[in-house]
């Protein structure tokens, strides 16, 4: 590792690494995008919640330390509390006077030299066929507010082993194949040092929402939809257990 790692982490990193390795078969690609040292920001597109733990072990494996922000309802419960203080994860108060506090924690991580990651989606994909969704402005805003990388990571694979809003446990046997992709930073050089305001956030998390969905594209060999879900406005996916999309 090239970065201080907290005790904890280190003991969490020690239990859950070969469990990871016994219950997925790992396609990793596009390590060398993740950068060796100083704090940088990762955005994934997000289609379970087994996802933390592929993208951890990635990032692990490139020598790096995840750090995420999660809702603030992880960090309640005893035992599952102590873990996610002591590994400095990150809580988000979604909806309250707190929310902003969690963009400052992030900050201070990535001055830190930390690996902030974050789910631009903001919750896991409602889109019919998993493809991600409109992104939310936060991860262009911790990149641009602190100059650091900004790197696109797209996951595939994860929904075989927890199917999203309907498995309540991982199904771990057989060992399921699991794709993870690091692309280059993304390209924000003419949007830094100027305002960080509402049109260079839509232009940063466009660009950031392209490079996932183009990472996306190779992994699944397929091409996403010309027109990008926005749940805000469209009816999101009913019965999104019913099939096994490609």
């Amino acid at each position: 590792m090239s970065e201080h790692i907290e005790p904890m982490y280190s003991k969490v990193i020690a239990t859950l690494y070969p469990v990871m390795q016994r219950i997925t078969v790992r396609e990793w690609t596009g390590m060398e995008n993740i950068p060796a040292t100083g704090g940088f920001v990762v955005a994934s597109n997000h289609t379970s919640n087994m996802d933390h733990f592929p993208l951890a072990h990635f990032l692990v494996d490139a020598g790096r330390a995840p750090h995420y922000l999660a809702k603030s309802s992880l960090f309640k419960p005893p035992g599952v509390k102590q873990i996610m203080w002591g590994t400095g994860q990150i809580p988000v108060y979604r909806g309250t006077t707190k929310a902003t506090s969690a963009l400052s924690a992030a900050e201070e991580a990535l001055e830190r030299g930390a690996c902030v990651c974050v789910y631009p989606e903001g919750t896991i994909t409602r889109e019919p066929d998993f493809w991600p969704m409109v992104g939310k402005s936060g991860a262009a805003r911790l990149a641009l507010e602190t100059g650091v990388p900004l790197i696109p990571m797209a996951m595939w694979g994860t929904r075989d082993i927890m199917w999203p809003y309907k498995d309540k446990l991982p199904r771990i046997w057989p060992p399921k194949k699991v794709s993870v992709s690091a692309g280059p930073a993304v390209d924000l050089d003419d949007l830094r040092g100027g305002p960080v305001d509402g049109k260079s956030l839509r232009v940063a998390t466009d660009r950031l929402m392209e490079d996932i969905t183009g990472l996306l594209e190779g992994i699944r060999g397929a091409k996403a939809p010309d027109h990008r879900f926005d749940p805000r406005t469209e009816k999101a996916a009913r019965g999104h257990g019913e099939g096994r999309a490609r």
